[in-house]
């Protein structure tokens, strides 16, 4: 029974957003959502390639990102260490799913904590894969993306960091920490 549930936690953890391909042509039973459900494992809620994040503010996708936008309590020092570094040089790439739990709760973080930093959202390109990781743009495949949500961190066009599926600390003490690992690099 212990190495049942060892088994299954280790599978969990070590899977995130990854996936399992399925057959083409195999369907998946899934009970029928209500009106107010969406599953967003169809395909067709998928957001692939290059996207604007106001597309999260609207439906069907405004029913995580606005909750978790709002709820999400920042760290007040991290944040404040933010506010000291320099955005000029800074560019952002945030990869992730709709499809993805992962995604759906920390991208709504990471754009509460951008708000507050007043990040420029100009700076920040949002690229949508599918549940393998893909997306239909070129050059995509130069990212080496292996899990979602992937935060790819650049200073002056040269990767600086990444935060990957899920931050170390949160998501602010990470971006302190390698925007300040960069600073100290210099």
């Amino acid at each position: 029974m212990k190495n049942s549930i060892l088994s299954i936690l280790l599978f969990l953890i070590f899977t995130g957003c990854s996936t399992v391909k399925i057959k083409q042509g195999t369907t998946v039973d899934a009970a029928q959502p209500s009106d107010a459900e969406v599953y967003f494992s169809k395909q067709e809620t998928w957001l692939l390639g290059y996207f604007n994040p106001d597309r999260l503010t609207q439906e069907p996708y405004s029913s995580w990102y606005v909750k978790g936008f709002e709820v999400y309590q920042t760290d007040t020092v991290a944040i404040n260490k933010l506010m000291e570094i320099n955005k000029d040089s800074l560019s952002l790439k945030v990869v992730m799913g709709t499809w993805c739990p992962d995604s759906r709760r920390e991208v709504p973080r990471f754009m509460k904590i951008m708000d507050i930093w007043k990040f420029p959202v100009s700076k920040i390109t949002f690229i949508g894969v599918d549940n393998e990781k893909l997306s239909p743009m070129g050059e995509y495949s130069k990212l080496d993306i292996q899990r979602v949500p992937t935060f790819i961190i650049f200073r002056n066009n040269i990767e600086a960091g990444r935060i990957i599926e899920n931050p170390t600390t949160s998501l602010e003490q990470d971006l302190v920490n390698i925007l300040y690992s960069v600073n100290n690099n210099k």
